[in-house]
């Protein structure tokens, strides 16, 4: 199947039946104590549904996204949307970028503009790039895998034959959370059609014979460890996805209120927040346009079914992994990202070219630091292209 240009074009009855549903929300008593320490606290989940109910506006949200050329194709037996922009400067470093969970294409609308036509955002010509963002397979509007066994390898196919559709038979390709992982697969099982590859999370743990700790700074490891306890203390989601996710999906699908509170609970603690908590940092309807694209499209359970697809197949966020990617490979490091790999852990298993310590960020660096996002890309590229 060749590419197809796709409208984004919600049903009224679909948006209908999402306020219907807002409006009946049944709400939880709030625990006693510190009000984040079990969760999200319910006034916060009161003002991002009265947002969404009241303040929010799909259509725009709508026309703000089509403003970009849609597509839709079929890549390794799945249905993907996806986003392509040629940038206006011709010789330009073909990308693709590719987001992870509980985000979706919708991070990067921000940095889309300055990456394809950067002598408009304070760049160059040389620093342009013509971009592709895909939904992952499962996800937003590519809609529910079909395939039973859909793991992150075959997502990374799937982004591979949508780049060769496409025509790009060299580009680089860039990702965080399961997009840095699919990344890495790229890197590993098409390094011929690599320039190379970026990541804000980066996926490399030592081997049973490595001395761990040999050549990790101190630095390191304090971030190391300060990581460990927002990791110890929110990673439950990951277990029940990774085993149950058929089941959590009844409540994901039935309660647009439920789907919320799991998904920006996750923005809170993986974000260097700004005073004045997720409304400050991202904007409300930055995050209900996330929240929305997995509600209008039914894929919250297809999107957590990819962690028990991948556990099962041994390529799991939390699995060991012994390959190698020797195509050369850029990491911007943030400081609130949940993983902190060291550079010692890093070189064991990529070809670092490229290693940036970001002042501020976390674990959405478009959708969180877009200005820093593109410039670390930008110095990113003119190492490698």
């Amino acid at each position: 199947m060749a590419p197809e240009p796709f409208t984004i074009d919600v049903p009224d009855a679909v948006l209908d039946d999402l306020r219907r549903r807002l409006d009946a929300t049944r709400w939880p008593d709030q625990a006693p104590g510190d009000p984040w320490s079990l969760g999200i606290p319910v006034d916060v989940m009161r003002e991002a549904v009265d947002h969404w109910r009241t303040g929010y506006d799909w259509r725009a949200r709508e026309a703000r996204m089509n403003a970009w050329p849609n597509f839709v194709t079929e890549a390794a037996g799945e249905r993907v949307h996806f986003i392509h922009v040629r940038s206006p400067h011709v010789d330009a470093t073909p990308i693709v970028l590719t987001h992870g969970w509980p985000g979706s294409f919708v991070e990067f609308l921000d940095v889309l503009g300055p990456l394809t036509d950067p002598t408009a955002h304070g760049g160059r010509p040389e620093d342009a790039f013509h971009v592709v963002v895909p939904s992952m397979p499962g996800y937003g509007f590519s809609g529910p895998t079909m395939q039973p066994g859909f793991h992150v390898d075959r997502v990374a196919d799937a982004v591979a034959e949508v780049m060769m559709q496409l025509g790009y038979d060299r580009y680089i390709a860039q990702g965080g959370d399961w997009g840095a992982i699919v990344t890495r697969r790229l890197g590993e099982a098409y390094p011929d059609r690599l320039l190379g590859v970026h990541v804000n999370m980066l996926f490399a743990f030592p081997g049973p014979d490595d001395d761990a700790m040999a050549g990790v700074t101190d630095a390191e490891k304090a971030r190391m460890g300060a990581a460990g306890t927002r990791i110890a203390d929110g990673t439950g989601y990951m277990s029940i996805q990774s085993t149950r996710p058929q089941t959590l999906a009844y409540g994901l699908t039935d309660s647009p209120a439920g789907l919320a509170a799991w998904i920006l609970e996750k923005f809170h603690a993986w974000s260097d927040l700004e005073p004045g908590g997720l409304d400050a940092t991202f904007g409300w309807d930055r995050l209900l346009d996330n929240l929305t694209v997995y509600w209008v499209t039914n894929t919250a359970g297809s999107a957590a079914r990819l962690y028990a697809e991948s556990t099962r197949a041994g390529n799991g966020a939390a699995q060991a992994w012994t390959g190698r990617v020797d195509v050369p490979t850029g990491h911007a490091v943030y400081p609130y990202e949940l993983l902190q790999t060291p550079r010692a852990w890093a070189d064991r298993r990529y070809r670092i070219v490229h290693w940036t310590e970001q002042e501020r960020g976390g674990h959405f660096a478009a959708f969180e630091r877009p200005d820093a996002f593109v410039a670390d890309l930008r110095a990113y590229r003119a190492v490698v292209a």
